[in-house]
C-alpha cells in the first residue's frame, strides 16, 4: 500500500486553495508529466507540452507554492529542476462532492485522465512498432470496457480487491529489470437506464 510520504491528500474543507490552483489542466498535466517521467526542467515540459517556457514555468511555482512539486538535484545550476513530491493525489469523492471547487476539480482531474489514456495508448503503439517494447508486452497489453451488474458495495469491494492485489504485484516487481512502467487506468462509473430516467422525471411532474 502507498505509504503517507507516496500520497497527497486533497480535503475540500482544509486544501481550499490548493483544489483551485490544482483545478487547472496545464498544471495537472505537468503533474503527471512529472510524476510519469521524473525531474524536468520548465523548459522540457515546455517542449513535452507544446508551451512556452514561461507559462510552464509560471505553473510550475504554482505547484511548488501549494508543494505538489519541489526542486530536485541538478548539476548544472542553469535552469531549475523539478520533481512531484507525491505519486498519488487521492480524495474522498463524498468530501468533494461538498464544495464547488471539489466537485470541478474531480471532473476536471477525471477527464484530464482519459486524455492521459489517449496519448498513452499511442505512446504504447509507438512504443511497440520501434521496438523500445519487447514482443512480451503485446499478449498482456489491452484495454476493457465490461459493463457488470453490481452494487455499490460490491464496486467499493472491487476497487479494494484491485488495490491489495496491485500493491502486492508492484512489492514483487519493484526490483525486477524486466519491469516497465505500466498504465494502469481503471474507471468504475455506474449509468442509470434511459428507461429509469423517463420514469423519474415523470414521477416528478
Amino acid at each position: 500500500m502507498d505509504s503517507d510520504e507516496q500520497v497527497r491528500h486533497l480535503d475540500p474543507e482544509h486544501d481550499t486553495a490548493a483544489l483551485k490552483a490544482l483545478t487547472h489542466p496545464l498544471r495537472i498535466q505537468l503533474l503527471g508529466l512529472l510524476r510519469q517521467d521524473g525531474p524536468a526542467t520548465a523548459s522540457e515540459l515546455a517542449a513535452r507540452t507544446g508551451e512556452s517556457s514561461a507559462s510552464t514555468s509560471y505553473h510550475l511555482r504554482v505547484l511548488a507554492k501549494y508543494a505538489f512539486i519541489g526542486e530536485a538535484e541538478h548539476h548544472d545550476g542553469r535552469e531549475r529542476r523539478w520533481r512531484a513530491l507525491h505519486t498519488v493525489t487521492s480524495w474522498s469523492n463524498e468530501s468533494m462532492e461538498s464544495s464547488e471547487a471539489g466537485r470541478a476539480f474531480v471532473g476536471l482531474a477525471r477527464r484530464r485522465q482519459v486524455e492521459h489514456l489517449d496519448r498513452s495508448l499511442a505512446r504504447h503503439e509507438a512504443d511497440l512498432a520501434a521496438g523500445r517494447l519487447g514482443q512480451e508486452w503485446v499478449e498482456p497489453s489491452g484495454i476493457s470496457d465490461l459493463m457488470p451488474r453490481l452494487t455499490a458495495q460490491s464496486l467499493t469491494e472491487l476497487w479494494d480487491t484491485m488495490a491489495r492485489k496491485l500493491d502486492e504485484l508492484t512489492a514483487r516487481d519493484a526490483d525486477d529489470p524486466r519491469a516497465e512502467n505500466v498504465l494502469l487506468l481503471t474507471a468504475g462509473l455506474p449509468l442509470a437506464l434511459h428507461d429509469r430516467e423517463d420514469t423519474d422525471r415523470q414521477g416528478t411532474s
